[in-house]
């Protein structure tokens, strides 16, 4: 049965539109005939003769007949002239001219009733007439974007995204408008793009709001690297206009830039290396049609891990976590079909009938305690979740069939002198004991931004309180990558384990913690030692000044991946790895942590008494840090 008010609905629908275009072709017939007879008193010079007169009205219908047919066939009642572009008026120009191919034999054939140039003229007139009807929104919409009193703007960048930016923006008309562009090609300063001119480089841009009195500007380099960003946020403070950044394409919606995109500076804009990156498209092999397992799915590592292998295709995703909030937040953004399971890595048995029911192909094993300053206070929690969970996981995977297991590492666990690193690092010795049985790797990287409990989500809370932002040493550095880049990397990595390496990641120039600290003070609008505090805290336990990535006995090997290095391990011995696991299952069964720390000292060849990254000698230095 029909729907009555459905097809009420499209019914109005239907003659509204069929109004439309009668309204359309009315007014089409109106300038077709006003341009036939314009055409002809410019031919006489407005003393048109009385039997030209004659030959006209003989003839209008015809060619009106002609033109409206050509006009149909060219779908001009058919479209939305409001978004009208060069499409649009090809279609007008090709209606006229295939009039005009039609109409000039006819006028030969009645003798001439109209003089040819009388032709030729109505032909280029009624164009003109039919065109300005159907583009007088774009031309109004041009005059009026131009009078309105919006944001003046300045694009950084006149390439491709810069010029698309602009083009967007016109469209837009109510939210800015663009008063000049930038680029450091000096072959483009003083031309003009979408009809803006290049008035400098991005060094000229304090000069530019000047003469422009622009107040915002927009880097429209996707691929612009840390330093360009560096300078043009060092410029735009210093000249008092807000900066904006176009992302790079890999975070577009549509893959084309459009002022919707453009965000805010991040602090990962600001970062000192060039963020990596990597063609998924080698790796999608690696995870489609398999079942993958991610333990510490509810971490930042683990849940980015779970995004990306569902979006690669993976056939069945099992989320494993031991903490219920976490878990639930990350199988939220993924589809219905991940299954979740809430278990701790630490209960062997619970891990093994986990992996016996699931059977899964591919393990990337991510779940770990990770805060250095608190585990040196509970080196017994460190053990059993980084060394012996680990342990746990590694024995079901090899039970039950694992192709692939992947371990999350840290450049803490390179010449550790924390709990936790040695606890890594002692991690990374037992995946690399199962590679008798499938293919194990580890893979190393430093610090992630926005992982929970990292040091930019602290710098941002002690902003937002208004300070002070604490460091524990003005001379620490750390490396810094984004959580999608790393998750990337790892996944290619992954791809390229043939059984008992460690990878590891291009992490670029490290970063000194007072700067991150100066440069996100910097991206709230605040000024670093006047608006905000910094304070120097003093070193704590098992914090290093600075951190590794290998050392000099791990041999290095390049990829076929230019930002993913080869190691060759330095493995421990079967029996010696054993043994002293052994004593660190006694250790921690007993609670005893001075036990635990000598067992971790032992295997990783240091001393993990405690001892911070001070100069010997030199007391904590606990002070305010003036900014100059």
């Amino acid at each position: 049965m029909v729907d009555r008010r459905a097809y009420s609905h499209l019914t109005t629908a239907v003659v509204r539109h069929v109004r439309a275009d009668w309204a359309f072709a009315v007014i089409d017939a109106a300038l077709v005939s006003v341009a036939w007879t314009a055409a002809l008193v410019l031919r006489y010079d407005a003393e048109v003769p009385g039997e030209a007169w004659e030959g006209l009205w003989s003839f209008l219908p015809l060619a009106l007949g002609v033109t409206m047919v050509s006009q149909v066939v060219a779908g001009l009642y058919s479209g939305v002239w409001r978004f009208a572009s060069v499409h649009e008026a090809r279609l007008v120009v090709g209606a006229q001219v295939a009039s005009l191919m039609v109409l000039a034999p006819a006028v030969l054939i009645l003798d001439r009733p109209v003089p040819g140039s009388v032709l030729v003229m109505a032909t280029v007139i009624a164009t003109a007439l039919v065109g300005a009807v159907r583009f007088q929104s774009r031309l109004f919409a041009f005059h009026r974007h131009q009078s309105i009193d919006t944001a003046p703007l300045v694009v950084i960048g006149a390439g491709s995204a810069g010029v698309a930016l602009t083009r967007n923006i016109r469209q837009q008309g109510d939210l800015a408008r663009v008063v000049a562009f930038l680029d450091d090609d000096p072959r483009l300063r003083g031309r003009k793009v979408q009809g803006v001119v290049v008035r400098g480089s991005l060094d000229d841009l304090p000069e530019v709001v000047r003469r422009t009195g622009a107040t915002h500007a927009v880097l429209a380099m996707p691929s612009a690297s840390s330093e360009t960003v560096r300078r043009a946020a060092a410029l735009a403070d210093e000249t008092g206009v807000a900066l904006r950044v176009v992302p790079p394409l890999s975070e577009l919606v549509s893959g084309q830039v459009m002022l919707r995109d453009v965000r805010d500076l991040e602090i990962s804009d600001l970062l000192g290396r060039d963020q990596v990156e990597t063609d998924l498209t080698d790796i999608v092999d690696l995870v489609r049609g398999l079942t993958v397992l991610v333990t510490g799915a509810g971490g930042s590592i683990g849940s980015e891990i779970a995004r990306q292998v569902t979006r690669l295709g993976a056939a069945r995703v099992v989320l494993l976590d031991h903490d219920e909030t976490h878990l639930f937040d990350t199988a939220a953004g993924l589809p219905p079909t991940v299954v979740q399971r809430l278990a701790d890595i630490r209960e062997a048995s619970t891990i093994d009938r986990l992996f016996q029911q699931e059977r899964p192909d591919l393990v990337f094993h991510a779940a770990a305690h990770k805060h250095v300053p608190l585990l040196e206070k509970h080196p017994v929690e460190a053990a059993q979740t980084n060394v012996l969970g680990t342990r746990n996981v590694v024995r079901a995977a090899q039970r039950h069939g694992v192709r692939r297991f992947v371990f999350i590492s840290t450049d803490k666990a390179v010449r550790p002198n924390s709990v936790m690193g040695a606890s890594k690092n002692v991690g990374e010795q037992v995946v690399l004991g199962g590679a008798d049985s499938m293919t194990c790797c580890a893979v190393r990287f430093g610090n992630v931004l926005g992982s929970r409990g990292s040091v930019v989500p602290t710098f941002v809370r002690q902003i937002r309180d208004g300070g002070p932002v604490t460091i524990t040493d003005a001379r620490m550095t750390r490396y810094f990558m984004s959580i999608p880049e790393a998750v990337r990397l790892v996944l290619h990595a992954a791809a390229l384990a043939r059984g008992g390496e460690v990878f590891m990641l291009d992490m670029g120039e490290p970063v000194r913690i007072l700067d991150l600290a100066h440069r996100m003070i910097r991206l709230s609008g605040r000024r670093p030692g006047l608006d905000v505090e910094i304070r120097v805290t003093g070193i704590r336990p098992g914090e290093k000044l600075s951190e590794e990535l290998h050392t000099a006995d791990e041999r290095q090997h390049h990829t076929s991946h230019p930002a993913i290095v080869r190691l060759d391990p330095v493995t421990i011995g079967a029996p010696e790895l054993d043994d002293a696991l052994a004593m660190l299952i006694t250790a921690a069964a007993e609670r005893d942590d001075s036990g635990v720390r000598a067992v971790l000292a032992r295997l990783v060849g240091g001393d993990l008494v405690g001892i911070s990254a001070r100069v010997p000698g030199e007391p904590p230095r606990v002070e305010a840090l003036a900014w100059t």
